[in-house]
């Protein structure tokens, strides 16, 4: 059964940084883009970043500069590192492939930014 766990949320001040990850099974990780998604209260979800197996990142225009996404493909995790984080970034943060699949949706975590 395709798994993803996202870790790594909190409450952070602004300015601050996190760094998300995301554990996937190896069935869904070795052979499909990935991405991070989030949700804030009131809005759609919206993918954030999303990267290739072998290939170069993209992100929204909201976060390019201050996101960065990786991934490791040896043990199947993706990661999102966050700098720079503005209120206006907290949301519940969620991995899944790019495009999604409805039923890979995890928990996801929370991320909160204070001003």
């Amino acid at each position: 059964q395709a798994q993803l766990v996202e870790s790594g949320g909190g409450l952070v001040q602004a300015g601050g940084s996190l760094r998300l990850s995301c554990a996937a099974s190896e069935s869904i990780f070795s052979i499909n883009a990935m991405g991070w998604y989030r949700q804030a209260p009131g809005k759609q979800r919206e993918l954030v970043a999303s990267i290739r197996v072998f290939g170069s990142p993209n992100y929204a225009d909201s976060v390019k500069g201050r996101f960065t996404i990786s991934r490791d493909n040896a043990k199947n995790t993706v990661y999102l590192q966050m700098n720079s984080l503005k209120p206006e970034d907290t949301a519940v943060y969620y991995c899944n492939t790019d495009p999604y699949v409805r039923s890979y949706w995890g928990q996801g975590t929370q991320v909160t930014v204070s001003s």
